[in-house]
């Protein structure tokens, strides 16, 4: 019996799906990374590219370029396809145009036999994940988006400008849709495991004029400030989705803020939204539902009918 590989295929090669493989690479998660892309000249090239890197790392990985017969026995299989993001442009926006596309990709995948963990980051987000997973014949809590990580990633970037306090040391988590309705529940961001409202009372001068709708806005804006500027997010995404990768082939148990069917969740049901998840091999294997304020509830409950909207939208388009 041979040494089993650790096998991670990448649908899509565009700037997040090599970034992807990229991080997969630097970070020594994956043994075999393959590309399926239409673009089979751009995918190739960009395996090759990818593929010089390892010889600047210690492991033997394998880059290349692949078909949806590479899909039976992968373990993970990150689906980054679709649209590239255009100023002004909302992600809900992207919405007909990467349904299309999932149309072509998603029957070829279950036709290949594939049997391992989807994680989907195309936009928008959570529909996405929520379309793959009714269409492929695998356990539901094996198919779910990377949701609100990217957004949690940005939240402690600005909790960390703000307080300076170093982002490692900072417990927090963005939910709901990955877009402009995502919420933060403040009632459970702390630092060092002292609550954000105790620091405000202890740190009026500081901590006490920091005001939360702000921070909220500009976790939502942060994407689009990137885009606004060169046309495309790559590299949060890219590290993000890596360590949901690593959490699934490592079996890690870590909790990380993804997007899965939320069945009776935090009030929910029928919809895939960004809460608090733990990862291990067997992908969402437990759904962490904390206490929210009613405020927080309201936000989420806004949120979770944003993507319910455009989920009754994608199941139309059968």
């Amino acid at each position: 019996m041979g040494i089993k590989t650790r096998k991670v295929v990448i649908i899509g090669a565009g700037h997040v799906g090599s970034h992807v493989a990229s991080s997969l690479v630097m970070r020594n998660v994956a043994d075999d990374i393959v590309f399926i892309d239409i673009d089979k000249k751009k995918a190739a090239a960009h395996a090759l590219d990818i593929y010089d890197s390892v010889s600047s790392v210690e492991e033997n990985i394998s880059v290349r370029l692949g078909d949806y017969d590479d899909c039976k026995y992968a373990d993970v299989v990150v689906i980054s396809a679709g649209t590239q993001p255009v100023p002004g442009k909302k992600r809900l926006q992207m919405f007909d145009e990467t349904i299309e596309i999932l149309q072509d990709i998603v029957p070829k995948l279950k036709n290949s036999g594939f049997n391992g963990i989807v994680i989907s980051i195309s936009n928008p987000a959570d529909i996405v994940g929520d379309y793959i997973r009714k269409r492929l014949d695998i356990p539901e809590n094996h198919v779910f988006s990377t949701g609100t990580s990217l957004d949690t990633s940005r939240l402690k970037r600005i909790l960390s400008e703000k307080t300076g306090y170093n982002r490692n040391s900072i417990q927090a988590y963005c939910m709901g849709e990955h877009g402009d309705s995502s919420m933060v529940p403040f009632s459970h961001v702390s630092f060092g495991g002292k609550s954000f409202d105790d620091m405000k009372k202890a740190f009026p001068d500081t901590f006490g004029k920091i005001d939360k709708e702000q921070i909220m806005a500009e976790v939502r804006q942060g994407g689009f400030e990137i885009v606004n500027g060169k046309s495309c997010t790559e590299f949060g995404i890219a590290l993000a989705t890596c360590s949901i990768v690593k959490a699934v082939l490592r079996d890690e148990k870590r909790i990380m803020p993804v997007s899965p069917l939320l069945k009776g969740q935090y009030g929910q049901t029928g919809v895939s939204a960004g809460v608090p998840c733990v990862i291990g091999k067997d992908g969402v294997e437990e759904i962490i539902e904390i206490s929210l304020t009613q405020d927080e509830k309201e936000l989420f409950n806004h949120s979770c009918d944003v993507i319910r909207e455009y989920i009754a939208k994608a199941d139309e388009r059968e």
